[in-house]
C-alpha cells in the first residue's frame, strides 16, 4: 500500500458472530467495519462541538471483496479520505490481515454532511476539513 500520511487504523478480531455458514467472514460484516473505522475516525479527529452538531449519512457503498477473512485473524481495518466537495466526502477503507499485510477488502463510500439539529445537508467547512485532510 502507498504511504498515506492522514491514514487512521482500529484492529479487529474476526470472532464467532462474524463467521457465516461457509466458514469465513460475512461480506454484511465487512462492511460494518467499514462503518466502524469511519465512525472511530471520526470521533477520534472531531472536535466535539462537530459531533454534537454534525453527522454523517452514507450515499453510496463500493465493496470489492479480494480474500476471505476467517475465524481468529487479526486484521487492521484502516482508512483514509479521499476526494472532498463542499458537502460530502469520498472515504477509502482497506481491511488487511495483520500477520502478514494481505488485503482482504478494499471499499469506497461517499458520505454527506448532515446538521443534526435540521437534518439537512450542510457545507463542509474549512475547520472539518483541517480535521480531515485528504489523502490523494
Amino acid at each position: 500500500m502507498s504511504e498515506r500520511p492522514h491514514l487512521f487504523e482500529i484492529p479487529i478480531v474476526v470472532d464467532s458472530d462474524d463467521i457465516d455458514d461457509l466458514d469465513h467472514v460475512n461480506n454484511v460484516v465487512y462492511l460494518r467495519w467499514v462503518q466502524e473505522v469511519a465512525l472511530a475516525h471520526w470521533r477520534a479527529s472531531a472536535t466535539t462541538e462537530m459531533q454534537a452538531t454534525l453527522g454523517w449519512v452514507a450515499t453510496r457503498h463500493e465493496l470489492d471483496y479480494l480474500r476471505a477473512a476467517v475465524m481468529g485473524d487479526a486484521l487492521i481495518a484502516r482508512t483514509w479520505i479521499g476526494t472532498v466537495d463542499s458537502r460530502r466526502f469520498e472515504r477509502l477503507t482497506e481491511v488487511a490481515r495483520a500477520a502478514d499485510g494481505v488485503v482482504l477488502l478494499r471499499a469506497r463510500t461517499l458520505w454527506l454532511l448532515l446538521n443534526r439539529a435540521t437534518g439537512r445537508v450542510t457545507r463542509i467547512s474549512p475547520e472539518l476539513l483541517a480535521c480531515f485532510p485528504p489523502s490523494l
